[in-house]
């Protein structure tokens, strides 16, 4: 299975069960269709392939190419393919029911410390921070619990992560330092070791806070979506306020404290900023350097959802991101944008290629009354509800159906070029626009294909520079 495409002025064809990705001239380009489909019926010959090229050409009317060039591409094609970078074969598919019945450990936990929100974003997903439900905060009694929960349900695993999330984590601040310390006393004892992150809208931010996250936390997530105007739309105080001008310095301040490492600014965009690449860079001028502006995923009958005729305008926006990032990193400003980032030497393991994030099988959400969720975007959705901190996961049945979501199970992800890069996907937004995690939003799905175009493009255009 290839997938060729042209962007920016690269002719680049993906074979996509190697993982293969090659820059080819424009006669390879237009030969590797008619050479895929003779290799398909078995030819292998140099001189078989060559004739068979020819005549599908002259019967397109497209042989325009001389015999010279044809040949040298028959040959550069054929190379490619006995050196298993072309036309590979599915190796993952045969060994799905093993990876159906692996055994799995809970590695990752979500802590919801807060349901509750300083800040009225018109898009959360979590209602300002209730999730469907009651304002709350989490004790630090229930956080024990949690990580206690964590390190006994993750068998051989030394390393462990937990993100402090809400709401808005930093109202909860003490039980935050305090789960934190408690964290550091169970990694000797137990042969653990763990990795906290933090997610923050920035009010409440200060030097402590900053010093304390400097010191503990591997990542810091700085929300903000851009933009004085995009954000203020967006991110509003409860009373109506902007958020703008004030997180802003706060956000700068922590980015260069960090060394502009290990925090990312992460952003929304929705119907009313599809010129979002301006958003991204503003960010970037503004100094950050680890940046993520991602499409709201929103009820289609909110006014800000993304919708089906936006979708043109995201792609062509995305084509114009990724020749700006081009160049800022020709000028030596150059910026992390994390829907570019792709690894494309080795990529993730194998079980990450085919389920993704892990949610209810390796991830975990948990309230701030101990309750045990697939993720942070099903939180409240009772139906979902796989268990308590006291009690560990009472609903397998759950848990199962999770592990066995994979890009296999998902027939829209079956010939889709992009299967391996997003791992089909997100279960959350699959469920609430398909009603079936193993389902998917197609919009979603548009826009995740359009990001791995690009983000091959990017590696292409790096590369060229280099040679």
């Amino acid at each position: 299975m290839i997938h060729q495409y042209r962007n920016n002025g690269y002719n680049i064809v993906m074979d996509v069960n190697s993982g293969s990705v090659h820059v080819v001239d424009d006669c390879v380009y237009e030969v590797l269709p008619k050479a895929e489909k003779l290799f398909a019926q078995g030819v292998r010959d140099r001189q078989e392939m060559l004739d068979g090229v020819k005549e599908l050409l002259e019967a397109e009317g497209t042989d325009s190419f001389s015999g010279q060039e044809l040949s040298e591409a028959v040959e550069e094609i054929l190379e490619l393919a006995e050196a298993e970078q072309l036309f590979t074969e599915d190796i993952y598919e045969k060994y799905i029911g093993d990876f159906k019945n692996r055994q799995t450990v809970v590695k990752a936990l979500c802590l919801h410390v807060a349901h509750d929100c300083n800040l009225a974003c018109r898009y959360c997903f979590a209602e300002e921070g209730e999730y469907h439900g009651r304002r709350a905060i989490m004790s630090y009694e229930v956080g024990k619990k949690a990580l206690d929960f964590l390190v006994a349900s993750s068998g051989n695993r030394v390393n462990l992560e937990v993100d402090f999330f809400g709401g808005e984590p930093l109202m909860n601040w003490q039980v935050v330092k305090d789960l934190v310390a408690y964290g550091r006393s169970l990694e000797e004892p137990h042969h653990k070791k763990f990795r906290f992150t933090l997610t923050t809208n920035g009010v409440l931010l200060n030097d402590e806070i900053q010093e304390f996250l400097n010191r503990e936390m591997a990542n810091v997530v700085l929300s903000i979506d851009g933009r004085k105007e995009v954000n203020d739309r967006m991110r509003p105080h409860r009373g109506g306020q902007g958020s703008y001008d004030e997180i802003v310095p706060k956000f700068q301040k922590l980015a260069d404290s960090r060394g502009q490492f290990n925090y990312y600014a992460r952003g929304t965009f929705t119907h009313y900023n599809l010129d979002f690449a301006e958003d991204v860079k503003h960010l970037a001028d503004l100094g950050f350097e680890q940046l993520s502006v991602e499409p709201v995923v929103a009820d289609p009958k909110e006014p800000y959802a993304i919708r089906e005729e936006d979708v043109p305008a995201i792609l062509e926006e995305y084509d114009r991101l990724a020749v700006e990032l081009i160049k800022r990193h020709k000028e030596g400003k150059g910026v992390n944008f994390f829907h570019y980032m792709i690894d494309l030497s080795g990529g993730p393991c194998v079980a990450k290629r085919l389920s993704g994030c892990g949610s209810g099988t390796e991830y975990l959400a948990v309230t701030p009354w101990g309750d045990l969720y697939p993720c942070h975007q099903f939180v409240g959705q009772e139906e979902f509800l796989m268990g308590n901190v006291d009690e560990g996961i009472t609903r397998e049945d759950i848990r199962d159906r999770f592990k066995s979501c994979n890009v296999y199970t998902k027939e829209k992800c079956k010939d889709c070029f992009a299967k391996f890069y997003c791992s089909g996907g997100c279960a959350a937004n699959a469920w609430n626009f398909s009603g079936d995690i193993n389902g998917c939003y197609e919009i979603g799905c548009e826009l995740q294909r359009k990001r791995v175009e690009c983000a091959i493009m990017i590696k292409a255009a790096l590369a060229d520079e280099e040679n």
